[in-house]
């Protein structure tokens, strides 16, 4: 049933009727977005908690900083 799902002409169909719904200046944030949600969802399934802190960047040194001074 599966067996010819991915033949290049089907992807030119589900392509252009991807173009046709959404139009051509939607499709890189609808792809950007898509693939943000897979990585999402591929990190949830790792269960990465601890890599996360690695990700995240350092709010408290951000918030600490002294801020500008001004020479007069």
């Amino acid at each position: 049933m599966f067996d010819n799902l991915f033949k290049p002409e089907h992807l030119l169909i589900i392509l252009a009727i991807c173009l046709i719904i959404f139009g051509p200046s939607k499709l890189p944030g609808l792809g950007k977005g898509l693939g943000e949600a897979f990585r999402g969802f591929k990190e949830g399934i790792k269960g990465s908690d601890t890599s996360d802190a690695a990700h995240r960047p350092d709010t408290a040194s951000k918030s600490e900083a002294t801020p500008p001074t001004t020479v007069k």
